[in-house]
């Protein structure tokens, strides 16, 4: 698969979470040319921020190093389907294509529960990649919440 590295690489971000007791998601940026340009993982415990998602982080940090908001033929690659917030995000940054993990059933707004990134009514709609490395993904979550509620 096209972007099973990358997701290892946001698999590995995820992991990072456990330091700080916060949900284990990680998410990178990528150029056009497959070059990592921005990476980020879930902060909101760690920075008692509700705005600190993967997605938000790493979409931060691209666009500091692009010196620009657009991030016009950029990759999203999360572990984890993204929220409203953050999918409003992925179209605000006018990101050419997500990728993402496992879907989430309780939040997800690239399927699940809505489909904000492929809303017609929207002047941009990113191509979307579901489903890379899922049970990786979704395993990681399934123990961090196993551990939390037990």
């Amino acid at each position: 698969m096209a972007y099973e590295a990358a997701m290892r690489e946001a698999l590995l971000l995820a992991a990072e979470t456990t330091t700080h007791a916060d949900v284990p998601v990680g998410a990178l940026v990528l150029d056009a040319a497959g070059d990592v340009i921005g990476t980020g993982y879930n902060t909101r415990e760690r920075d008692d921020d509700p705005t600190g998602h993967a997605e938000i982080n790493a979409i931060r940090a691209a666009s500091e190093a692009r010196h620009s908001w657009r991030l016009e033929g950029c990759t999203l690659v999360v572990t984890l389907e993204p929220c409203t917030m953050c999918a409003g995000a992925i179209v605000g940054a006018r990101l050419e294509r997500l990728v993402f993990g496992a879907y989430d059933e309780k939040a997800g707004a690239v399927g699940s529960l809505w489909d904000v990134v492929r809303d017609r009514r929207l002047n941009h709609r990113p191509e979307v990649v579901a489903g890379v490395l899922a049970e990786e993904s979704a395993s990681l979550l399934r123990a961090f919440f196993a551990d939390h509620r037990g």
